[in-house]
Order: structure tokens, then sequence, then C-alpha cells
């Protein structure tokens, strides 16, 4: 509890907390929609937007936000409008994202930028503007989804059941590729490029070992996703390691204990 004194660990605790929030909603339409590879393209063509920023002199996290979302819609209009296959428009996003990244960093004059806080997060980075940024973010998409469920879990599990529903379909998958960019650019500063896409998926898959609802599906990835930030914090707080990587790590363990203790209750069920 002394470690809540610090306004750095109270910032990286709060702003975790918010990031859950989004990153178990947004997770959950992912995981269901099968998106997951999305994520990652959009997770590191964000990374072209950070470099854009350092060379252009703004803030990293604007231009990252600005890069991903016209990534997001890229890959929409490409494989919807024009017929490109959907994981080649991914690859290409990529690909790009990544490149002009590097070349940006590479070029910006002066001292090379520290990126390996974006890339691998650092709970020192978090600011009381990314906290209200996050923040605003995921109550705005919990309004969202409490107001627009039921078109969302449509267009989410059968899209062509949705459109004989009259629900503009091709309007909530925008919207949601949308919120899926800014929850990745919202996280970028606690978890880094590298692992984002971990967020958006581990929580998912550890609440999906006990619900396959997809109202109970969000509030369990939540769960369990501040459950690892927590304790991943406390983890990098103490080792000095990434913020990122401690969570992730977290995560993944609290994922083989409750897959390991359904598989001895299950077995244990089944010889009695």
């Amino acid at each position: 509890m002394d470690l809540l004194q610090y306004a750095f660990f109270r910032h990286a605790l709060i702003g975790s907390l918010f990031t859950c929030i989004a990153c178990g909603i947004v997770g959950s339409y992912i995981v269901a929609r099968r998106l997951v590879f999305i994520s990652g393209g959009i997770t590191h063509a964000s990374f072209g937007g950070l470099g854009l920023g350092f060379y252009l002199g703004i803030n990293p996290i604007l231009s990252a936000l600005v890069f991903s979302v016209a990534s997001a819609f890229g890959v929409e209009w490409l494989s919807k409008k024009q017929g490109v296959r959907e994981d080649s428009a991914i690859a290409a996003f990529w690909a790009l994202g990544m490149a002009l990244g590097i070349l940006c960093i590479f070029l910006t004059p002066g001292y090379t930028p520290n990126i390996s806080a974006y890339l691998f997060g650092n709970i020192l980075t978090i600011t009381q503007t990314d906290i209200a940024f996050v923040g605003i973010f995921a109550v705005a998409l919990s309004i969202a989804f409490i107001c627009f469920f039921e078109p969302i879990l449509y267009t989410a599990f059968d899209r062509e059941f949705a459109q004989t529903k009259g629900i503009k379909v091709a309007l909530i998958e925008y919207l949601m590729m949308l919120a899926i960019a800014v929850a990745i650019v919202s996280s970028i500063r606690l978890i880094g490029v590298m692992l984002l896409m971990s967020l958006l998926t581990i929580p998912q898959m550890t609440a999906n070992l006990f619900t396959s609802r997809f109202k109970n599906l969000i509030f369990y990835s939540i769960f369990f996703g501040m459950a690892g930030c927590i304790a991943g914090l406390f983890l990098s707080y103490f080792l000095n390691v990434p913020s990122g990587a401690a969570i992730i790590f977290v995560q993944v363990l609290l994922f083989l204990i409750c897959k390991g203790v359904l598989f001895f209750m299950i077995t244990l069920h089944t010889r009695q």
C-alpha cells in the first residue's frame, strides 16, 4: 500500500483500470469476430504514426492515433470495397507502419528518440492526460455498448442476419474498427506496441474458459484484465522491468492457472 503514495504508480493503476475496461469490451468483439489478426495489424501499423510524430516534432500518441484510425479504415475499405483479401490488406498496412516508423525515427534530427517505452510500455510515462483520454474513451465505449448492444451482438456473430434485421452493419463495422484503433493507441504507454495485441486476446481467452455468452465474456474479460494489470504493475515495480512485459506475463500465467485448475476439476469429476 505504500506504493500508492507515489503519483506515477497511482496514475499507472488508474490508467490500467480504464484500459482494461476499454480493451475488455473491444477485445471481446475482436475475439467474437475473429479479428485478432486485424488488431495485430493496426497495433504494429501504429508504430508508423509514432515515428512520424517524432520526425514532425508533434505528440507521437496523437500521430499514432491518426495513423491507426487511417489504417483500420484502410483495411476495411480495401477488403470490403476493392476486393482485396483481408489478410493481404492487413499485412500491407502492418509492413507499411513498421517501415515508416523505422525510417522516420532514423531520419529524426538530433538524438535518436527513446522508443523502448512505446515498444514495451513503461508505467513512468503515464500522465494525467493519458488517464483522462483513456477514461473518457472507456466511459463512451461502455455507454455505446449499453445502448447498442443487440446490433453490435448481431453484427459480431451473424453479419447476414443483422442485415436482414435492417441493422446498418457497415456503419457498425467502421465504428468498431475506430474503437479498436483508439483502444490500441490509448494502451501504448502501458503495454507497448509489441505486446498490445495480447491484452486484447488473453483476458478473453481466460474468460472464455468460464463462459460463452457475449455479455458475460465482456465482464469476465474486464475482471481478468484488471487482475493481471494490477499484479503486473506491482511485479514491474519490484523487479524494475517494463510494465507491458510484466502485465502480459501475469495474464498468460493467470490463463494457465485457470486452465490447469479447470482441467484438474474435470478430470477429478470424470474419475468419480
